[in-house]
């Protein structure tokens, strides 16, 4: 997984740093312009360890996680 932020030129988000791959699957959140976003250090700890756990591989498909909270799949 990677985290990269962007900018909207001409309808296309253009990414900063290391081009993504061509057919990558993205997810694009949108900020307002008078909006911020912060995080605690714990947090950033929290996500920076998520993201190196998903790195290993270590994750859980949709319908394993469905079936842990008790929704069916």
């Amino acid at each position: 997984m990677k985290v990269t932020s962007g900018q909207v030129v001409a309808g296309k988000v253009v990414v900063e740093g290391e081009p993504l791959p061509d057919g990558a699957k993205v997810t694009v959140i949108a900020r307002e312009d008078d909006e911020t976003f912060t995080l605690s250090a714990e947090d950033e700890a929290e996500i920076l360890a998520s993201i190196a756990e998903a790195e290993r591989g270590e994750t859980v498909d949709a319908d394993e996680l469905l079936n842990s909270l008790g929704k069916p799949s």
